[in-house]
């Protein structure tokens, strides 16, 4: 491993993911800061150019970038054992709050003061996934091509419902093209950190493909045989291992794909759950690709046999977060000793370039859906051919929710609110209105 200005050892690198898995709040952003705060401002572990290089190669991969970006810096430092440390210990305090916080919300999710409280906090929600719009649109959309892109990527998928993977893949694949060809459509930057040499990449990246791969399907396996591929939690297994291989761009860009499928596709919950979801994964340290582990737990409660509801809920939330992040781990371990030699390929930035920008398309959907079905208590999706159109019914339109909005929007976009506090307000709010 590459000699670093002050090399931890081993306990000092858990004792620190500890405390960083804590308090990695704010979604991917917030814990990308917080770790260069952490390992590089105050413990000097990497040099920024590192830092940067990993980073950018880790928006390549499927899955969410701040954990692997944790993993790769836990191989660099202790090779494997330092890499599922870093990436185990940032999952597992968000995964433990949110499966306490599930089991909380399958059996009180009827009371009518819980409603309440997630009236607010759905329009919480809304607000702060229209700034991840504006935020990642404002850094991303910088060339009129990825502006078309991004628009073209909306289209796709709010009017024409095209298949999540078909518009993200689709677009990272023009991308490449487009690279070669007309790289200035993409303003693609060239990167100019020393690589790193790795001896026998090619044996070190089969050897964690095969392990890690199966790792990732043994749950499958098990069910399987026992329970058989017709059981819920087979279902859950084998959807949210092929979500792991689509979730470009972060947890915002597939949550629209994953609230359809689990909605209207498999009917493990309503869109008002898979709101209150993810309004419980925004107030958890963590991936905000958490919020998979709320889904897996509710359809598994919802469909026991032959376990009681809490236990069998327990084992889909595990069977989720399992499926979802194994595969994070087999991508950082099979790659990292790749990501030098790659990081400058041309094809590569390019892919990535049109991707992400595609990803603000996809983001916008989510925002449109997300702002029908919180506004609006009914609303109604007509086919007009390849065209769908969602289509809400004016009086069904929440005063409440709008006001909330409203409020919530100011506190972010004009007082600089963190999410946390405006999901506390928004909540209070919520349970007030109701009241009142």
């Amino acid at each position: 491993m590459a000699t670093q200005s002050e090399h931890p050892d081993f306990l000092q690198l858990l004792k620190v993911f500890a405390r960083i898995g804590c308090l990695s709040f704010g979604g991917p952003a917030g814990q990308i800061a917080l770790m260069h705060r952490e390992l590089l401002e105050e413990r000097r572990w990497l040099d920024e150019s590192q830092y940067l290089h990993a980073l950018n190669f880790c928006h390549l991969l499927p899955g969410p970038e701040a954990q692997q970006l944790a993993t790769w810096i836990g191989w660099r430092l202790h090779g494997v054992k330092g890499g599922l440390a870093a990436g185990l210990l940032f999952v597992f305090p968000g995964a433990l709050v949110i499966l306490v916080l599930s089991i909380l919300y399958g059996y009180a999710a009827n009371l009518t003061w819980f409603a309440a409280l997630f009236i607010g906090i759905k329009a919480a929600v809304l607000s702060i996934v229209l700034q991840a719009l504006i935020r990642i649109g404002g850094r991303a959309l910088d060339t009129r091509f990825k502006q078309f892109m991004a628009v073209t990527a909306f289209v796709a998928l709010f009017f024409f419902n095209l298949p999540f993977p078909v518009v993200v893949l689709g677009a990272g694949a023009i991308g490449m093209f487009v690279a070669l060809r007309h790289p200035h459509w993409l303003a693609l930057k060239q990167s100019f950190a020393a690589p790193m040499k790795v001896a026998r990449p090619w044996l070190i990246s089969l050897r964690a493909m095969l392990v890690w791969g199966v790792i990732w399907v043994a749950p499958l396996v098990v069910i399987a045989a026992t329970l058989g591929r017709d059981h819920v939690l087979w279902d859950i297994g084998s959807f949210f291992s092929q979500l792991a291989l689509v979730t470009f761009g972060g947890a915002y860009a597939v949550l629209a794909y994953m609230a359809q499928e689990a909605v209207n596709g498999f009917g493990w919950l309503s869109t008002r759950e898979m709101a209150d979801g993810l309004g419980l994964a925004e107030t958890t340290p963590g991936p905000l690709i958490m919020v998979t582990q709320f889904v897996g737990y509710l359809a598994a409660f919802r469909a026991p046999e032959p376990f009681t509801p809490l236990v069998a809920g327990i084992i889909g939330a595990g069977v989720t977060t399992w499926v979802t992040f194994a595969p994070c781990f087999l991508w950082i371990f099979t790659l990292a000793p790749w990501i030098d030699r790659m990081e400058d390929a041309r094809w590569l930035k390019g892919g990535l370039a049109t991707l992400t920008a595609a990803i603000v398309g996809v983001i916008a959907n989510l925002t449109m859906w997300f702002a029908l079905h919180v506004l609006f208590s009914r609303v109604t999706e007509w086919q007009y051919g390849p065209m769908r159109l969602y289509v809400p019914e004016a009086a069904s339109f929440s005063w409440e929710a709008a006001g909330l909005v409203a409020f919530t929007a100011f506190l972010i976009f004009r007082l600089k609110w963190n999410v946390l506090a405006v999901l506390l307000v928004a909540a209070i709010g919520g349970l007030a209105l109701t009241l009142i």
